[in-house]
């Protein structure tokens, strides 16, 4: 596997030192197996040396894994609790903040919590697990600075918090559109909610908004002061237009009640932890490709998306909390593709990656299918507003994130999860 010449993410700006190295990250999602498989039981050298290849040949991170057992005759899972957890930094009373992250099980939060624990601040978790997962921050329960609480953020919560990362609500298609009408009421009545719970504690309260207030735009790239193109009755609408309600409501408490907020607007990203039934772009490709399915293209394959990996988002919004920025910040990667190309480029990685693995496969088919209704034909970020306010620009080019993300799901499909 061809490492990355990145060793490690975030910045020490902001009066926010975020910097954590690259390969403990790895160490938390990027394994060659989450479990061990009693058919490949291994001693305890041959784990380190094999854990070494995906965490750039730090072998003191084994040390902190899961020792659970799959056991592929009956596929079944034996799981045990961690004997030790990750160090994390040990912060003075005055530095270490008490942080509430909503949707904090799901794909960004859980990588969001991973850096945050890291760094030594107190985190809390409310997820209500319609798409998140417990598995995604597993690793974290029981810690003494991390509390995880299944709760509907529709329904108000008391905490003391000094920062709100509120990021809950399902960002997919397939399943915003699941329930179109819990998902309006999820952008309205759960960021009204924290919004109250941010006014009553005085805590910075950052939103995660999306590229989709912009719809289907007509100006390209996209900066902050377009206002879109959304059809509001179609069958995005509930999440696009949620969304638009959910940056009225955050301003509106802003200049009412001086509430101290954060936009970020987030492009297309993919990573580990994505859901692989999610329906999006990136994690169909790779799970097709993987298990020798044809790639689904939709339509002629002209319409242009951009993708940032996860960890270059992870370092926006912590920039962006931790600055004084208050207008919206759009957070994605600039550099375009159309969807042919890039499945293209996806089915050569997969290739790359099984041949080193020694379970090359024949090459997999690209096939078209109808277009979805209301699906953008171009979404490009102008990021301008991040790298002067905030000095940030994506570092992960997309054939890095892609390798790491095949090998992701490589040992999900391997260990029986997928």
């Amino acid at each position: 596997m061809e490492i990355p010449d990145i060793t490690s993410v975030g910045h020490n700006r902001f009066g926010f030192d975020s910097i954590v190295p690259v390969d403990v990250l790895r160490s938390l999602y990027l394994r060659p197996h989450y479990v061990t498989a009693v058919r490949d039981a291994k001693t305890d050298e041959e784990e380190k040396q094999t854990h070494a290849i995906f965490t750039k040949n730090n072998q003191d991170n084994i040390a902190y894994q899961s020792k659970s057992i799959y056991h592929p005759d009956t596929h079944s899972i034996s799981y045990t609790t961690l004997s030790r957890f990750h160090p994390v930094r040990l912060l003075p009373t005055n530095q270490r903040k008490r942080i509430l992250v909503t949707g904090g099980a799901g794909f960004v939060g859980s990588h969001l919590v991973d850096r945050l624990m890291l760094l030594g601040h107190e985190v809390t978790v409310l997820d209500n697990f319609f798409t998140g997962s417990k598995t995604t921050v597993g690793h974290w329960v029981g810690h003494p600075n991390f509390e995880l609480v299944r709760h509907d953020i529709v329904e108000p919560f008391m905490i003391e918090v000094d920062q709100i990362y509120h990021l809950a609500c399902p960002a997919s298609p397939p399943h915003y559109q699941f329930n179109a009408v819990k998902t309006i009421k999820t952008s309205f009545m759960g960021t009204l909610n924290m919004l109250g719970l941010a006014k009553r504690t005085k805590a910075r309260f950052l939103i995660s908004s999306t590229s989709e207030v912009y719809g289907d735009p007509e100006v390209h790239p996209q900066p902050e002061d377009y206002w879109g193109h959304v059809n509001p009755i179609g069958p995005r609408a509930c999440y696009d237009e949620g969304k638009r309600v959910a940056e009225t409501l955050t301003y509106g408490f802003h200049r009412q009640d001086n509430v101290d907020v954060r936009v970020a607007r987030i492009f297309n990203t993919f990573g580990p932890r994505m859901n692989p039934a999610d329906g999006r772009v990136v994690s169909n490709f790779i799970v097709q490709a993987l298990k020798g399915e044809d790639m689904t293209v939709y339509g002629d394959g002209t319409q242009t998306r951009s993708f940032q990996y996860i960890h270059d988002l992870i370092d926006g919004l912590i920039l962006l909390m931790n600055s004084d920025e208050t207008r919206p910040v759009n957070i994605g990667n600039g550099h375009e593709f159309n969807i042919l190309d890039f499945a293209k480029m996806v089915r050569e990685i997969v290739a790359k990656v099984q041949k080193e693995d020694g379970t090359a496969t024949h090459q997999v088919n690209i096939i078209h299918k109808p277009i979805p209704t209301d699906d953008p034909q171009m979404r490009r970020p102008d990021t301008t507003r991040a790298k002067e306010v905030l000095g940030w620009q994506p570092k992960w080019t997309v054939a890095m994130g892609i390798e790491e993300m095949v090998r992701y799901y490589k040992a999900k499909i391997d260990e029986g999860s997928l």
